[in-house]
């Protein structure tokens, strides 16, 4: 039964058994034409990272994966490779918990950051994301609700949608400036900042230009296994100030050598088609799965609540206070529909997620249009 289930990687792990998997955000579209020539070039590439220096296929793919972000001014040398996220956030999280340095941390998230945190030793405590709203009143809303040695955001936030960039460069200043002045650790998720490179409303500046500059002590996390059809190949990438680089690299060493060369080199050709395409590629099905969805649940109990970046996510919030998400989700599958419940995201008060669901947008439009079909009958059913 659901309802045993740990954590949102366990309720995602049942949903890769279930015919209409809408959980995990990882992408299951179909390649693009120009993502179809590189796995046609594979063996290829297979064959070119033999012949290459492991380091050489690190610095390229470091190179093309800031470059297309516009974070030009990243150091090459203060990054480091892993071959998944958590990974990384574990890395962060040893060095929080080796120097004892407490944490407030973004709530709602993805509950994978403050499950891996308290594994460590390190007990987050939340910090409500409507703290970042307005952009006129964070640094005296941070100034009041921080208690903590660090901050840890999230951005854009998994599952909301909303970032930082929706006041321009003001909302990273502003978080920036408290942490200068206060002293606090600065520790950003930054794993969908693709989408806000794909969303013609946004795009990104180059924050790393401001971190080094502001004098603030930060770790950053970046990834790409949300972004392409990668089958789960993936890298992400941390990248911290200088005055953290040499101990934030002693555990970074502690846990891996390195990243497969074949994927760094395979990737990196999916960045160099993103900088040629524009984008397109992940920015077009995330937007048609997103119309589709709030067409298709249209006057149903479901009510899309619009995310800040067009995230590939969806965040609904149940209008009939007498249901329960958790209680849905269950019904959901039995017709063989598996979303999310707002429980876990809402780690530090699980009952406030009992408000919403979550719903994976990175999926090949016909079967999420087939899948959205069989979702808004489920949720018609509910209580008939």
């Amino acid at each position: 039964m659901t309802e045993h289930l740990l954590d949102l990687t366990q309720h995602e792990i049942q949903a890769l058994k279930t015919r209409f998997n809408l959980a995990d955000a990882h992408t299951h579209q179909q390649q693009s034409p120009g993502q179809r020539e590189i796995v046609q070039a594979l063996p290829a590439l297979w064959y070119e990272a033999e012949e290459s220096r492991q380091a050489d296929l690190e610095d390229r793919f470091k190179e093309v994966f800031f470059r297309l972000h516009g974070q030009n001014s990243v150091r090459a040398e203060s990054t480091m490779l892993s071959y998944a996220a958590s990974i990384s956030t574990l890395v962060a999280g040893m060095y929080l918990r080796r120097n004892e340095i407490s944490v407030s941390l973004v709530e709602p998230c993805f509950d994978n950051l403050p499950d891996v945190l308290r594994n460590v030793g390190v007990h987050p405590v939340p910090i409500p994301e409507d703290t970042l709203h307005d952009a006129d009143r964070i640094y005296d809303r941070l100034a009041e609700a921080v208690t903590t040695d660090a901050l840890f955001l999230v951005d854009p936030n998994n599952p909301t949608g909303f970032s930082l960039l929706s006041h321009g460069r003001k909302g990273f200043e502003e978080v920036i400036r408290y942490c200068v002045d206060h002293d606090k650790l600065f520790v950003v998720d930054l794993c969908f900042a693709a989408f806000a490179l794909a969303d013609p409303r946004f795009g990104r500046f180059d924050l790393y230009q401001l971190l080094d500059t502001s004098g603030v002590r930060y770790i950053a996390l970046e990834d790409t296994g949300k972004t392409w059809p990668l089958q789960d190949a993936k890298c992400a990438l941390l990248t911290c100030s200088r005055d953290l680089h040499e101990d934030v690299y002693n555990i970074h060493t502690s846990v891996l050598l390195d990243v497969s060369p074949f994927v760094l080199n395979f990737l990196a050709r999916y960045v160099e088609d993103s900088i040629e395409d524009g984008m397109a590629s992940v920015r077009d099905v995330i937007t048609r799965n997103r119309e589709t969805a709030l067409k298709t649940l249209e006057g149903s109990l479901l009510e899309h609540l619009e995310p800040t970046v067009n995230v590939s996510v969806a965040w609904f919030r149940i209008t009939d206070d007498t249901i329960k998400a958790s209680e849905l989700q269950a019904h959901l599958t039995a017709y063989e529909v598996y979303v999310l419940p707002g429980t876990y995201f809402y780690w530090n008060e699980p009952e406030r997620g009992e408000r919403y669901v979550r719903i994976a947008l990175a999926r090949d439009p016909q079967e999420f249009a087939q899948s959205l079909t069989r979702l808004r009958e489920a949720v018609d059913s509910y209580g008939a």
